[in-house]
């Protein structure tokens, strides 16, 4: 990597899963934790999602793609991938934001597991009522 090529980094996170996003100008190779995304993220489908939002911006082969991801499983990491993509791409060019909200790109889901309640086995499940 050149001393002058520009990088734009963007955050994204999903559940517990965050991830960190570099991009560089590039051909469009796409790298998540020092693996190609095919082999990192095993199926077609979160390879996809991941990827969105260069697809919707058309910057596919103009960046190469680093992230280092962490927390959470393979679908969160996935969607957190494709939010932080999404948020360096906005850094890369500020006109993109209309397309990547319409898309659904720069919303943060803001479902999170609740928390378990004290006298419950769970969130929202509650131990067996006996009535006699």
């Amino acid at each position: 990597m050149s001393a002058d090529s520009t990088v734009y980094l963007g955050t994204g996170r999903r559940k517990t899963s965050t991830a960190r996003v570099r991009l560089v100008a590039g051909s469009g190779k796409l790298t998540a934790n020092d693996r190609d995304f095919d082999a990192y993220f095993k199926h077609d489908n979160f390879v996809r999602r991941a990827a969105a939002p260069l697809g919707t911006a058309d910057a596919k082969d103009k960046f190469d793609v680093i992230v280092n991801v962490a927390g959470g499983g393979i679908s969160s990491q996935a969607g957190a991938v494709a939010h932080g993509i999404a948020r360096a791409l906005l850094k890369f060019n500020s006109e993109l934001r209309v397309t990547l909200k319409k898309a659904g790109h720069l919303t943060r889901d803001p479902r999170e597991k609740e928390r378990k309640k004290a006298g419950q086995p769970g969130a929202r499940k509650r131990f067996q009522f006996s009535k006699r």
